[in-house]
């Protein structure tokens, strides 16, 4: 059974982190080099195939959300959380880090 992954805005993710919420797990599972270019700040770099290797080992948030390049493979990525994760809501942030530089770029960080 194939369930719709639920998805967030990227400004929705940025306020989140502006308000100091951070009862949150913000996955990046892009490649090393393009999480060391640019990350969303406080985001954990968990590539796929590391994931697939702690998913259903982690203690996840309550919350998490994911995201990819362009927010295709995040699809994927929080489906996979959804399935075998304890997390209780999951989501693709929408257009990925492509999406996320265009249009919040000022506020990220590669810390």
């Amino acid at each position: 059974m194939s369930r719709d992954v639920d998805t967030v805005a990227p400004e929705a993710v940025r306020e989140r982190l502006e308000s100091g919420d951070d009862d949150f797990d913000l996955v990046d599972i892009r490649e090393g080099d393009a999480y060391e270019d640019g990350h969303l700040p406080g985001a954990e770099h968990l590539p796929v195939e590391e994931l697939e290797d702690v998913v259903a080992e982690r203690d996840w948030d309550d919350e998490v959300v994911v995201y990819c390049y362009v927010g295709e493979t995040s699809v994927q990525a929080a489906r996979l959380v959804e399935e075998y994760g304890n997390a209780d809501a999951v989501a693709s942030m929408d257009g990925g880090y492509e999406a996320w530089a265009e249009e919040v770029e000022p506020f990220a960080t590669a810390d």
